[in-house]
């Protein structure tokens, strides 16, 4: 059997069940053992829900848990897959407060710290929500203590609404800033397709994954805020593959860790269309 490409293991967290797929959970698990025995299945990484539905998952599948009460869900969780044995791969938590970033963080670290001295969530990844806006001296603050407690940085990169949909500075200050704190992120809504493009129905302009994958081997590599938000603004399909075909992406995936998605049919698609992943022949 071919190994899958590095580059693209793991990419894509199934998300069917948040916006705007809104699986049903019970689809979504059938859908996700399934795919199991795809050739494509190390695409893939753990499927994405929310701590309210953790007790309906079979415990074998590998999931992220979005953490819908903050720092307060943790203890739960970690009760609740210590019993079922449930493969918490990661917890991702939002910070709720914007006048206190940092206590936010910390508060999420001790919660995981508490759970982890009572022998749970040993192998769990932690990933923070930091929020949606340029970075300003406590969004940063923050991230130092998201870095400092070894967890990792989630960027919401779309979103039901236009103003959902940061601006590439944006997007290129939060690589910046993660990337000198050596803090590996992960994305989350929006990211449907490879390439940057607008949506024909809502209007919306959408960051393509692989643009964001581009811009964070172009950052890595030294390259300025201002030129990191060049490659993110890139829109021209040809251009990023001629790019991504000399690129270390396997280098770049170390810190772009991976995105949340509701279709993992349209990332595939992108990758055997541009030729960036090869199909086998039946």
């Amino acid at each position: 059997m071919t190994t899958f490409p590095a580059d693209w293991t793991g990419l894509v967290d199934d998300a069917a069940v948040f916006p705007p797929g809104d699986a049903e959970l019970p689809d979504a698990v059938t859908a996700y053992g399934a795919r199991r025995d795809e050739w494509y299945a190390d695409l893939v990484g753990p499927l994405v829900v929310k701590d309210t539905q953790l007790a309906d998952v079979p415990p074998q599948l590998p999931v992220s848990v979005v953490l819908t009460g903050g720092a307060g869900a943790v203890a739960g969780v970690a009760a609740l897959a210590a019993k079922r044995g449930h493969q918490v791969v990661a917890l991702e938590a939002a910070v709720r407060d914007p006048d206190d970033q940092t206590g936010n963080v910390r508060r999420i670290r001790a919660a995981v710290d508490a759970a982890r001295a009572e022998g749970g969530l040993t192998d769990t990844q932690v990933y923070v929500e930091l929020p949606q806006a340029p970075p300003t001296a406590d969004w940063l603050a923050a991230a130092d203590a998201v870095a400092e407690a070894e967890a990792r940085l989630k960027f919401r990169t779309g979103g039901p609404e236009a103003h959902f949909f940061p601006e590439a500075g944006t997007v290129a200050a939060w690589i910046d800033a993660a990337l000198d704190r050596e803090t590996p992120y992960k994305c989350t809504a929006g990211l449907h397709h490879a390439v940057r493009h607008r949506d024909h129905q809502t209007g919306f302009e959408h960051h393509g994954f692989l643009n964001v994958l581009l811009a964070t081997r172009r950052a890595f590599d030294g390259g300025t805020v201002a030129e990191v938000a060049e490659v993110l603004d890139d829109h021209y399909a040809n251009d990023l593959v001629a790019l991504a075909r000399t690129s270390d992406l396997a280098g770049a995936r170390r810190w772009f860790t991976s995105y949340g998605s509701c279709s993992v049919s349209e990332p595939l698609d992108d990758l055997v269309g541009l030729g960036l992943l090869e199909a086998p022949h039946a």
